[in-house]
């Protein structure tokens, strides 16, 4: 970054690029990645202990970043959103790689490909050595220090600045700063600053980046990102009214309104207040987890990048319901609908047959397909 740059705050910066680039401005969203690409690097490497992985990590954080503008409402939670989803990136990679750690042959591998492949046999044996000594120092500091440390060297020294690209206080990072120089000698921090230095990014990841820009469509328009107008009609409205908010509002209306029918239908079995108190009881507790499990899911999709809490949120409600349908509610209605046949045999079969397609299995296979509808248009409309 130049000096004009460093003069103005990382999120001004990225606020005027971001409308451009919402709406598919790929040399915006290229001057976005320079302004970053330092301190997404930084997390990647902190996470990984290894450069080229670092740096596959990174560029591929900025392509899913630019795919998914459109989930993004403000302006100011770029960075912690790019700085999240570059880390859940690196524990994949971690996960998917947990059984070749970074020693050894594999560590070799790994040097060989960051090293120039036309260099000489000293320059990869140097090479070899700078990644393999960066990855033992980066190992040594503590968890929380690894990043503020690798973007200190890498933005000049200049702990306002890191502060701000992470998202933190001045003091915090200073704080991290100590306990990261308390744990490595004077010369090998020194080791350690020229590495931060000489791994750090240059002009040719972003332009990377954005080459490969070409091969997605442009983003969505997100809510927040665009003009004042287009924002109220094509972003929080068409949201709210055809996107994941739309659909899972809409679910819980319907819901509402079957649960309110179907009360009724419950209620003609009661014979007294304590029948009728019983059969509530177990209404309100059906509809309240309904209602907790279309919000849930809802929740889960805007707030995490991954589908699994979503569809684990699901998957429980989906039990829990069930179980509601299958043993409190038969426990209540079965004595009910036997005495409701022995006192009025002319037409028992039919009110039968219906309350069995509303909270039998029939019912109960109905009501589970909804849900899973719902939740698959809930997640492509985010996806």
């Amino acid at each position: 970054m130049s000096a004009d740059t460093l003069e103005q705050p990382i999120e001004q910066l990225i606020h005027h690029e971001l409308a451009a680039a919402a709406s598919g401005d790929r040399h915006a969203y290229g001057r976005i990645v320079a302004i970053s690409q330092n301190t997404v690097t930084a997390v990647a490497l902190a996470i990984t202990r290894d450069v080229p992985a670092s740096e596959d990590i990174s560029q591929e954080a900025f392509l899913k970043a630019w795919q998914q503008l459109g989930r993004l409402h403000n302006p100011a939670s770029f960075l912690p959103w790019l700085r999240q989803i570059t880390r859940n990136l690196a524990h994949d990679h971690l996960r998917a790689n947990r059984h070749r750690p970074l020693d050894g042959e594999v560590a070799e591998l790994a040097i060989a490909r960051a090293a120039d492949p036309a260099g000489t046999p000293v320059r990869q044996l140097i090479d070899r050595e700078r990644e393999a000594v960066a990855a033992e120092l980066i190992s040594e500091l503590p968890e929380d220090s690894r990043e503020v440390l690798l973007l200190y060297y890498r933005e000049g020294r200049n702990s306002r600045q890191v502060a701000s690209l992470l998202g933190l206080s001045d003091a915090a990072v200073r704080k991290r700063l100590s306990r990261a120089r308390s744990c490595l000698r004077t010369e090998l921090l020194a080791r350690f600053g020229e590495f931060a230095r000489g791994s750090a990014p240059g002009t040719a990841f972003a332009l990377t980046v954005v080459t490969a820009l070409g091969s997605f469509s442009k983003p969505a328009a997100a809510a927040g990102l665009t003009t004042a107008g287009s924002t109220l009609a094509g972003g929080v409205l068409g949201k709210l009214l055809f996107g994941s908010a739309g659909v899972v509002g809409g679910g819980v209306l319907a819901s509402l309104v079957t649960a309110w029918l179907c009360r009724k239908l419950l209620e003609r079995y009661a014979d007294d207040a304590e029948e009728r108190r019983r059969i509530l009881r177990c209404y309100n507790t059906y509809l309240a987890m309904s209602t907790a499990v279309c919000l849930g899911v809802l929740a889960a999709v805007w707030l995490f990048e991954s589908p699994v809490p979503s569809l684990a949120i699901a998957v429980a409600g989906f039990l829990v319901l069930n179980y509601q349908l299958m043993v409190p509610l038969p426990r209540i209605m079965n004595p009910l609908l036997r005495r409701d046949a022995e006192r009025t045999p002319s037409g028992a079969a039919r009110r039968a047959l219906v309350y069995r397609l509303t909270f039998g299995p029939s019912g109960l296979l109905i009501a589970n397909i909804g849900l899973i509808g719902m939740f698959v248009i809930v997640y492509l409309s985010n996806s």
